[in-house]
């Protein structure tokens, strides 16, 4: 995390390179890229390892139910949550600078409702 902060920094300053900024908006948009083809090939694949159980098992019995069904989409879900959480880190849920864009709406909001 810390390297992705340093690379923030060395993107925000003037005297930073527009071919080396391009290289790594490039860079960091094909690992995006890469995390939401994951996710879809995630979807396809359980998506038919359950419909196939479904079609195989019936509910009465209890057979569908089992831990062979939703393993394979447990395990990969826990790395498919490894691999966001290694493109998009901390900004997964916070965002870039959320605290200072919350400070500025709690400031913005008491300054309205002040009556002057």
């Amino acid at each position: 995390m810390r390297q992705s902060r340093r690379i923030f920094d060395d993107y925000q300053s003037e005297n930073y390179n527009p071919d080396r900024r391009y290289r790594l908006a490039y860079k960091r948009v094909k690992r995006i890229k890469g995390f939401y083809v994951h996710v879809l090939v995630y979807l396809l694949v359980n998506l038919f390892i359950v419909a196939s159980s479904y079609n195989k098992n019936s509910f009465d019995t209890g057979v569908f139910f089992r831990w062979e069904t939703f393993s394979t989409a447990l395990f990969w879900g826990i790395g498919l949550l490894a691999h966001g959480l290694s493109v998009f880190g901390r900004d997964l849920f916070f965002g870039q600078n959320w605290e200072e864009r919350k400070i500025q709406k709690f400031m913005d909001k008491d300054k309205s409702e002040k009556w002057e």
